[in-house]
């Protein structure tokens, strides 16, 4: 094992991203369930890495909830989300998984707000509106390793395998 040296002015803290509007491209979307059983849609966004902003590779989680009284989900707001990835007006899917894998690896401009919870214990980053891009041209950004773009659930419902690679020593 070879030695390890700490250099404090090196250090970074991600911390939460700031309110406001960002150029960003989803990485997944999928649908999902809380433990409880309150099914979502979730996307994944991560913050363009070839586009001049702060927070470049944050990753920002928008989620579309099923209403309780319908347990369907709102029909507007995933028009709103297709639009701003500027998928085709009129195009038909064979099925919900095969739209939302159309998600995948399009770009948008969104813009977050950080809302806290009535009784102040937790605070979330939500996805207040979204917009097309302002970009013109090739999508650019580069992917971490790690961090390329899914299709299916995310890592939370799938088993994880550590890998030797994956260790910091």
């Amino acid at each position: 094992m070879t030695g390890f040296n700490l250099d404090f002015s090196k250090k970074a803290q991600g911390g939460p991203i700031k309110d406001g509007s960002y150029e960003v491209v989803v990485n997944r979307a999928s649908e999902e369930a809380t433990p409880g059983g309150a099914e979502y849609i979730e996307l994944d966004l991560i913050v363009r890495n070839d586009v001049d902003q702060e927070y470049k590779n944050k990753h920002i989680f928008a989620k579309i909830w099923k209403a309780k009284k319908t347990n369907k989900y709102n029909e507007g707001t995933i028009m709103a989300v297709a639009d701003a990835l500027q998928l085709k007006d009129g195009t038909t899917y064979n099925s919900f998984e095969e739209l939302l894998a159309d998600f995948v690896l399009k770009t948008a401009y969104v813009t977050v707000k950080t809302e806290e919870s009535q009784d102040k214990k937790y605070k979330n980053v939500n996805v207040n509106y979204w917009d097309k891009s302002n970009v013109k041209g090739v999508m650019n950004h580069e992917f971490k390793k790690g961090e390329e773009p899914s299709f299916g659930p995310s890592q939370s419902t799938q088993s994880n395998v550590v890998q030797d690679d994956d260790l910091p020593f």
